[in-house]
């Protein structure tokens, strides 16, 4: 290549280079008043349930201990390894301290009269270019208390994220997956509204 074609070249790069670094620029620097976060969401707020009403708030470092139980509180969960044990105490701390931090999410809890967590579950805002840049809610995580189940807090808390959150947030989509044992978890969402169109694929990193 010409010592003329090798300056080009590198002469390119370096005007593809300031162009991705000022769109980087004016991206970071855009008004914070644009922003859309999930925090926008209004919390605490009360679930009614033919049981009665129930509290729906975000999660604090001091639900811990009950959130490693609730998530042991089932038979799938407890297979891949929630089994709320002492050891595995720090790794569910750092995952609780990082999502509280994280504006793009929110982990919630239902607690009952006497302040014990009944239910609780992940939601993830997520932005995207498909459906016209349509922005989804993810949920994630949801559990309810074995001595809780077909009280109805399940169904308010679906209720809540389709009537409340997702409106909150701007997102034109909620969607969540379920693992392929839980044929009445399938039966449950599919009741509410849910569309079960898509086959989801995981790879375990070791």
């Amino acid at each position: 290549m010409a010592l003329s074609d090798t300056l080009a070249a590198h002469h390119a790069e370096l005007k593809a280079a300031l162009v991705r670094a000022n769109a980087l620029r004016s991206f970071n620097d855009r008004p914070q008043e644009f922003e859309i976060v999930i925090r926008s969401v209004t919390l605490p707020t009360v679930l009614s349930t033919r049981a009665g009403d129930f509290i729906l708030r975000r999660a604090t470092a001091d639900d811990l201990g009950p959130l490693m139980v609730l998530l042991s509180d089932d038979p799938i969960s407890a297979a891949r390894g929630d089994r709320a044990m002492e050891s595995d105490t720090a790794a569910y701390r750092a995952a609780l301290v990082e999502l509280i931090e994280d504006q793009s999410n929110e982990l919630l809890v239902v607690i009952g009269e006497t302040q014990e967590i009944l239910a609780t579950m992940q939601l993830t805002r997520i932005p995207g270019m498909a459906r016209r840049g349509a922005t989804r809610l993810l949920i994630e995580a949801v559990r309810v208390a074995s001595s809780r189940r077909s009280a109805g807090i399940g169904s308010a808390m679906m209720r809540w994220v389709i009537d409340a959150a997702a409106p909150a947030v701007g997102a034109s989509l909620v969607q969540l997956t379920s693992d392929e044992a839980r044929k009445d978890a399938h039966r449950f969402y599919e009741r509410l509204g849910f569309v079960g169109s898509h086959r989801g694929f995981k790879l375990r990193i070791e």
